[in-house]
């Protein structure tokens, strides 16, 4: 699901997500996807796991949501073999202002260094031929339940870590941080029924 030229951790796809911020007011999903690569289904999903994470931008009502449904669309699209990603023409164009972007991406710097430090390639098996498959069907899993995490305090955070986990393990092919990711879904499907109103 990566690509020659495609980030090769979380640090550059930051670098890449704030040059083309600072060249725009607003900051399109179409400008961000471009910034990741059209072709770049796993820096996607990290993208999508860590503007939901990001203070300021993933507690904007709906946003979570938005990213869930660019999420499906574009694991559909890997689904059926696409070699480059769509999205209609309504999702390509809404925008985040550049301030809060920005604050978002200065947020993420310190963790993104940490966490660059960590990952290697380690149990590729988990993030290739089906190992990623199951990933795919995983992040689905996630995406689906955003909307109904809208709902309940806090669990976005943790759906937007597991996407941001599946989507690092994939563009950093390590394998420890797809079960890493698995327990984070695991342990947010958790939170949200043990918190639904029945």
């Amino acid at each position: 699901m990566t690509q020659p030229g495609d980030p090769c951790n979380l640090q550059e796809l930051l670098d890449r997500i704030r040059a083309r911020a600072l060249t725009k007011d607003h900051v399109s999903a179409q400008d961000i996807l471009q910034s990741v690569g059209e072709r770049s289904f796993g820096p996607l999903i990290l993208v999508a796991g860590l503007i939901t994470v990001a203070p300021l931008i993933g507690d904007i009502p709906g946003v979570p949501t938005l990213l869930a449904i660019i999420v499906l669309l574009t694991l559909s699209q890997r689904l059926c073999q696409r070699r480059s990603i769509w999205l209609p023409q309504k999702l390509a164009r809404r925008s985040l202002p550049q301030g809060k972007l920005l604050t978002g991406l200065d947020w993420a710097e310190k963790p993104a260094r940490f966490i660059d430090g960590c990952t290697r390639q380690r149990m590729p098996w988990l993030v290739t031929g089906v190992g990623q498959y199951l990933m795919v069907f995983a992040c689905i899993l996630v995406a689906l339940a955003m909307p109904l995490m809208e709902l309940i305090p806090f669990s976005a955070n943790g759906g937007g870590l597991a996407l941001m986990a599946f989507g690092l393990a994939i563009v950093a092919r390590d394998g420890l941080l797809a079960l890493i990711a698995i327990a984070a879904t695991t342990g947010t499907g958790w939170f949200i029924v043990t918190n639904l109103p029945w």
